[in-house]
């Protein structure tokens, strides 16, 4: 009876005043009450949150890294929202931003409940907070199921990221076990039975023991001997420097030859009346002003428009509208007066503009739609515009386009050709192709070998973020189709290199101070 009058003291202790203030809205001095050996750190009802609580930071910590690892492809999914809701926005700056503060809302609640049971105070967390945590949980949920669904892809993503952050999250688990201890060894040193010690101790030290041994089985191209990094991959415009200048458009391709971009992508439709155009979306509305010129056209198939209308548009003002990224920058007023008066480009024109500077080409040519008079010679039209008016010379040109490939190669010999998914060496060879175009989500260290190995490059797409092109670096990939070449273009050497000692070396002092910390922590 002593013993627990001496552990319930009425006394103004300011830094547990602050914790039980923020953590449970008692902000006022009362009789706090001490956890008693051997007894639970609270009451039933919060025994049963404080699992929630643990469950909502696991899986907004989950989610904000996905969402984080996915602003590679934030321009997709901005895309995407537009093709269904009818209007530009930059929702996936959004999501981030809600995330990252969901998790540090979150994060703060469980330091909060972490620095109260290392005081040996017992936890109640109030209404509004458990509702707060409630929704946290809601939302990191269910936004991971729905993207999970429509986005499953983005999970290779994270997968891929591993290759490069894995190091550096061991790191972190780490510092969060040495964290731990100290509530860990505080408990376990005041629970009154051998049984409940080893419940408290026993599941930690699986954890640290596994966080420990983890780096015997992970992988990264990134950690290599010095002298086997291959050369740096060359860059492609993705629709020219869309973060830079409209899409599409000349402007754009001339600001990737200024950067030293090494090639240029695009997409070609066919006009009407048979004249190669190059537009991404299959209707006008989001990169050019119809909706000004034509409202009653703005649904129509961009191939059901002829030449002449389709010159009558612009296909810049949009740009400074919609602003398509988020980390776009700012343009010279020469260059914002120019991106204003760009038009639809013709793909002569983008042929003549890549020859004149050597660059390679590469795009996705669409099939005109039903009714279309260029519906079944689109192909044709094609290698007219290529071979007779743009003068390029036919080793520049990497041809995609998979439908009636051996009478491309037979009329255009000169051609590279190139394919969009992976085979077996042997089938193409048998193609003649000399190139894979893949999306970087099948990025593989051991594939791009292989193929090497038989004289097939690869080129990945669309590697905007300075990771990911390091990874692609470390890979062996020969080149990256990408929105960023004046990013890219500067760096040096892949980022987070290192050889296989230097690595060891920072394991093995990563895992020695924690076992020292730990030990004086449970020492104490």
């Amino acid at each position: 009876v002593v013993r627990r009058r001496l552990l319930q003291r009425y006394e103004h202790q300011p830094f547990i005043s602050c914790l039980a203030g923020f953590y449970s809205c008692r902000w006022k001095r009362y009789q706090r009450r001490r956890t008693e050996p051997g007894k639970c750190c609270c009451k039933t009802r919060e025994c049963v949150f404080f699992p929630l609580l643990v469950g909502a930071f696991c899986f907004s910590l989950v989610f904000l890294y996905m969402w984080g690892e996915a602003k590679n492809d934030y321009n997709n999914f901005d895309w995407y929202n537009y093709g269904n809701l009818g209007f530009w926005f930059l929702w996936s700056l959004v999501l981030l931003i809600v995330a990252a503060i969901l998790f540090m809302y979150i994060t703060l609640l469980l330091v909060l409940a972490m620095c109260l049971l290392a005081e040996g105070q017992q936890l109640y967390l109030h209404w509004s907070h458990k509702i707060g945590t409630f929704l946290v949980l809601c939302f990191s949920v269910t936004a991971l199921f729905i993207l999970s669904v429509l986005w499953g892809d983005q999970w290779k993503t994270v997968r891929l990221s591993f290759q490069i952050t894995a190091p550096y999250l061991h790191i972190g688990a780490i510092t969060i076990m040495v964290l731990l201890s100290w509530p860990v060894a505080l408990h376990a040193i005041r629970a009154d039975k051998k049984v409940v010690q080893v419940i408290i101790v026993g599941p930690y030290l699986a954890i640290l023991l596994f966080l420990f041994l983890i780096p015997l089985g992970m992988y990264s191209p990134c950690i290599r001997e010095m002298g086997t990094l291959g050369p740096k991959p060359s860059l492609i415009g993705h629709r020219g420097a869309p973060m830079l200048a409209p899409e599409n458009t000349e402007m754009s391709f001339q600001k990737t030859i200024e950067h030293g971009g090494d090639g240029l992508e695009t997409d070609v439709t066919i006009s009407y009346d048979g004249v190669p155009f190059l537009m991404h979306d299959s209707t006008l509305r989001r990169t050019t002003n119809i909706k000004e010129v034509y409202p009653n056209d703005t649904a129509q198939n961009a191939a059901l428009f002829s030449w002449d209308t389709l010159q009558e548009l612009n296909a810049g003002t949009w740009f400074f509208k919609d602003k398509p990224f988020s980390c776009m920058g700012s343009l010279s007023r020469a260059d914002q007066t120019q991106a204003m008066n760009q038009s639809i480009y013709k793909l002569s024109n983008f042929l003549r503009l890549a020859d004149s500077q050597n660059k390679l080409v590469i795009f996705d040519l669409y099939r005109p739609p039903e009714k279309h008079p260029y519906r079944n010679s689109w192909i044709n039209r094609t290698l007219d515009v290529i071979l007779n008016e743009s003068g390029i010379r036919p080793h520049l040109v990497l041809w995609l386009e998979n439908d009636m490939r051996s009478f491309v190669q037979s009329v255009a010999p000169g051609f590279q050709q190139t394919i969009g998914s992976k085979a077996p060496v042997e089938d193409l060879l048998m193609e003649n192709i000399v190139k894979l175009n893949l999306p970087y989500t099948e990025m593989s260290s051991e594939d791009i070998r292989k193929y090497a190995e038989a004289n097939i490059t690869t080129n990945f797409y669309v590697v905007n973020e300075p990771w990911l092109f390091s990874l692609a670096w470390c890979s062996g990939a020969h080149s990256v189709t990408t929105n960023t070449v004046h990013m890219l273009k500067n760096l040096r050497q892949p980022l987070f290199l290192m050889t296989p000692q230097q690595y060891n070396i920072m394991w093995i002092l990563t895992d020695l101070t924690s076992v020292l910390l730990i030990s004086l922590i449970f020492a104490l």
